[in-house]
């Protein structure tokens, strides 16, 4: 049975950093595309960034860009995010995915065959 267990969320201070983790198990994700995404009370879920098979392609939502930054080891079939400079409006539950046939980062959750169960980020002001 695939799994991706996310882990790393809580309470922060504004301007504060965390760093999400996504762990895989069942099936391998090295080949493929990996990605997280977000969602705040009341909104539908959102886009925040991708990573290409190989990590050297990144894609990130522009209210991220030079705050978050999205990582692969896939040695360890695993995909992190590393969030600095919170804010409040970073509140959210994000969820981590992982495609099964695509390569290349992107920003199409329909490109994305599993999904993790959520963790929750608070950022207090």
């Amino acid at each position: 049975q695939v799994q991706l267990v996310e882990s790393g969320g809580g309470l922060v201070q504004a301007g504060g950093s965390l760093r999400l983790s996504c762990a895989a198990s069942g099936r391998t994700f090295s080949s493929y595309a990996r990605a997280w995404f977000r969602q705040a009370p009341g909104k539908e879920r959102e886009f925040v960034a991708a990573v290409s098979w190989s990590g050297s392609t990144t894609y990130y939502a522009d209210f991220v860009k030079g705050r978050f930054t999205i990582s692969r080891d896939n040695a360890k079939n695993t995909v992190y995010l590393q969030m600095n400079g919170l804010k409040p409006e970073h509140t959210a539950v994000y969820y981590c995915a992982a495609a099964s046939t695509v390569v290349a980062s992107t920003r199409a959750s329909y490109e994305y065959n599993y999904w993790g169960q959520g963790t929750q980020v608070t950022v207090s002001s």
